[in-house]
């Protein structure tokens, strides 16, 4: 089953510790049905310092890194381009081509 949420779409999340925020799809896990967004459900990951190649000096890159984590696309609904308010997600065929259509208003989106 093709995911109805796709990378920079804008969501809403719907439940959760996040709950009414919005923000930008970064990018979509289908396998697991997780989506990551911009700046929603941020975790907090020790990571150890290394070297950074490239780097002009011996830079070391460590500390506690603050990351987006993921987000069950069932908690989050795709915001509708028309009056930015929330939205289900329908499929409609056209010459053998699948669109994605704003349940609420009909706008297409892609």
């Amino acid at each position: 089953m093709a995911a109805k949420i796709r990378r920079d779409d804008e969501v809403v999340v719907i439940s959760g510790k996040d709950r009414g925020k919005t923000g930008k799809v970064l990018r979509v896990d289908p396998s697991k049905q997780r989506v990551f967004v911009e700046g929603l459900n941020i975790v907090k990951r020790h990571q150890r310092p290394m070297q950074v190649p490239n780097a002009q000096r011996a830079e070391q890159v460590g500390g506690v890194i603050e990351k987006e984590g993921p987000i069950h696309i069932s908690n989050v609904m795709l915001i509708d381009p028309k009056d930015k308010k929330p939205t289900r997600v329908g499929i409609v065929r056209e010459d053998g081509t699948r669109r994605r259509v704003a349940k609420r208003s009909g706008t297409k989106l892609d």
